[in-house]
């Protein structure tokens, strides 16, 4: 682990965590209206879904931040959102190419001193359909479809065309929209027409089309398709994929899985991937095969039937059917040592003649530092905490006085037992 200084308005101190190290700036002789200070603290219930079309807004309450300027961070921020890091609003109306769930999302709150986490949150989009009722007159026209049968190769130089077909549209008007159109290629809104004429530049394959119309109360998705797109005045022979690797057959709950497969095609074209049977704590990428995720503690078990496969848009080749086990963890404890340097005056020069000692706070969460050492005396320079479980713990610490005023918190540093 990399050794790191943190500063802050502390003592003059550093935490060693195997290498870590934390390190405080001069400390502040607290006043005692300043040891009932309350811990910075980020709350709130986020929306769980919005619908297309509709806006999405989340504001986090926060509390304790005796007065100072908070700035606000996200992880995972939606792709269709925007962020404000004076507020924390998350705001942003998603469209129907924004339907699925988005994960893992955090916001975070600093007020220069200490720094808060909220839960982890996710934001289901859900299609427009779902929070409309249809008129009556429309009851009896059936679902919307959409079908066609795209042609999968056009030469270069030469015109493409399809168009889909629909069914079921109540008399409503029919938007249309697609997902990976070749770059040589215009699409049309209103007809769900795709059409464009590649030139030799273009030659190569187009996988992953999707199209979908939407009548504003429900949605309907063409089967995913590709365009070859090959020489001018040749027939193109027939490629084969090939696929290979091994797949890692088992993980530790907590601990990342990665898998990648090597897969070429022999006409060198481009390739994309798909996977069955997907374990759900696993992520997939159609780009490169890569099936990766760390599962937690409540997804132990074996995860079998998974299948990837590689595709030219024409030939494909999958791997065998494999399996992963997610193995239980076992129990370990370790220990952390702390040390640190006395600090020996105040922030205004003037020595400080009254230390008592230092606190230790760590905790499981940088939040909530909720267990306690006091370290009595002074020039004792360290400690060493033991028996502490797997997993990520935080620490941090503040110098207190004869009279038992403490002084502010330093910035969190943290270590982890496996």
């Amino acid at each position: 682990m990399t050794e790191n200084y943190l500063t802050q308005r502390a003592p003059r101190w550093r935490v060693l965590l195997s290498s870590l190290a934390i390190a405080g700036a001069w400390w502040t002789q607290a006043q005692p209206a300043e040891a009932t200070t309350t811990t910075l603290t980020i709350s709130g219930t986020p929306p769980s879904t919005v619908a297309a079309g509709s806006t999405y807004t989340f504001t986090p309450t926060v509390t304790g931040s005796g007065g100072r300027t908070l700035s606000f961070a996200i992880v995972q921020k939606p792709s269709w959102a925007t962020f404000n890091s004076a507020t924390g609003t998350l705001t942003g109306k998603p469209t129907s190419a924004n339907v699925g769930t988005y994960k893992s999302i955090e916001i975070g709150v600093n007020n220069g001193l200490s720094s808060a986490i909220s839960n982890v949150f996710s934001i289901q989009v859900t299609s427009g359909s779902t929070t409309s009722t249809p008129p009556p007159t429309t009851s009896t026209s059936g679902p919307l479809t959409i079908s066609g049968t795209p042609a999968s190769s056009v030469a270069a130089g030469s015109a493409y065309s399809f168009t889909p077909t629909t069914s079921g549209s109540g008399g409503r008007t029919l938007s249309f929209s697609i997902v990976q159109k070749p770059s040589w290629a215009s699409f049309s809104s209103t007809t769900g027409q795709l059409s464009g004429t590649p030139t030799s530049a273009n030659v190569g394959s187009y996988p992953s089309i999707e199209i979908m119309v939407n009548n504003g109360l429900s949605v309907a998705l063409l089967k995913t398709f590709a365009i070859q797109v090959t020489s001018s005045g040749t027939t193109s022979s027939a490629s084969t994929v090939t696929i290979s690797g091994t797949p890692p057959s088992s993980v530790t709950a907590t601990s990342k899985y990665s898998f990648q497969p090597t897969a070429k095609d022999s006409a060198g074209k481009a390739l994309s991937y798909s996977v069955k049977n997907a374990p759900s704590w696993a992520s997939f990428s159609i780009a490169s095969g890569l099936l990766s995720g760390t599962p937690t503690t409540a997804q132990v078990g074996t995860y079998s039937g998974i299948l990837i496969t590689a595709s030219d848009g024409t030939a494909s080749s999958s791997l065998p059917s494999f399996a992963i086990t997610v193995k239980s963890l076992t129990s370990t404890t370790g220990s952390a040592t702390l040390s640190w340097t006395d600090p020996t005056k105040n922030t205004d020069g003037s020595p400080l003649t009254n230390l008592a000692g230092v606190n230790i706070h760590y905790g499981s969460s940088p939040s909530a530092l909720t267990q306690t050492i006091q370290v009595a005396g002074t020039s004792l320079g360290s400690y060493t905490i033991s028996n502490l479980t797997a997993g990520t713990w935080y620490f941090g610490a503040a110098a207190y006085t004869t009279s038992g005023v403490e002084g502010a918190m330093s910035n969190i540093g943290n270590k982890t037992i496996q």
